[in-house]
């Protein structure tokens, strides 16, 4: 009996790596930038500071779950209907389907006879699954699952986020703007090693993307803030 070995790939982690990615990201951007704004604002306290860190944080974390699991389960809804849409097919006219799948092959440069033999073992085994994977490009590892998606994006968001608010709890409200800036891009830099470790790709280019495209959002996020009399 053949002992079947089961290859990880990368690929099979992209669903909640890139909710994981964003959420943790955007936690850290969005709730740093309030932090920042409202320690440099004259006349705060320290409970003023963490109550909107607080703040921005639930509410961060809540919409980005939202925000993913609609955009997500949009993606899973199409998905459902393609896949419904060649059920109705292979059963109504499965001779075609079985020439369509077989033509996939030849197209990849599989000899006419053998696609045609290939093609009907398949369909033999599983025809949905094999019209899904060869005409459809969905498998099961790359599947929309919703819920997951928004789970991971709002973990990822409230582990991100609670950084600064930490930050303006331990730091002295003199340099809390100064430290909690130092804190986020330190941040970013090690989440963007680690998601592109975690998706086989370059730390070091994972790491200053993060980080510069980071720091230009808390920029931007200064720069509107000093616009409405916040001074940074």
């Amino acid at each position: 009996m053949t002992d079947l070995h089961k290859e990880q790939h990368n690929t099979g982690r992209v669903n909640w790596l890139r909710a994981a990615v964003l959420g943790a990201n955007d936690g850290v951007v969005s709730v740093s930038s309030v932090v920042v704004g409202v320690a440099a604002a004259r006349g705060v306290t320290a409970s003023t500071i963490l109550l909107a860190g607080v703040a921005a944080l639930v509410a961060g974390a809540t919409s980005m779950a939202a925000g993913e699991y609609v955009s997500v389960q949009s993606q899973a809804d199409t998905e459902n209907a393609d896949l419904a849409k060649e059920a109705r097919e292979l059963h109504d006219q499965p001779e075609r389907e079985l020439q369509e799948l077989a033509d996939i092959y030849v197209s990849r440069g599989v000899e006419p006879a053998l696609a045609l033999q290939v093609a009907q073992q398949l369909t033999a085994a599983d025809a949905l699954g094999a019209h899904a994977r060869e005409e459809l490009g969905i498998t099961e590892q790359l599947r929309a699952q919703p819920f997951q998606a928004a789970l991971a994006s709002a973990a990822a968001f409230v582990a991100g986020g609670i950084i600064p608010v930490l930050g303006a709890v331990f730091l002295p409200q003199s340099i809390v703007s100064l430290g909690v800036t130092v804190i986020t891009l330190l941040t970013l830099t090690v989440l963007g090693a680690l998601a592109a470790h975690a998706g086989g790709a370059s730390r070091v280019k994972g790491a200053v993307r993060v980080t510069v495209w980071g720091a230009v959002a808390m920029a931007l996020s200064a720069l509107i803030g000093s616009l409405f009399g916040v001074k940074t």
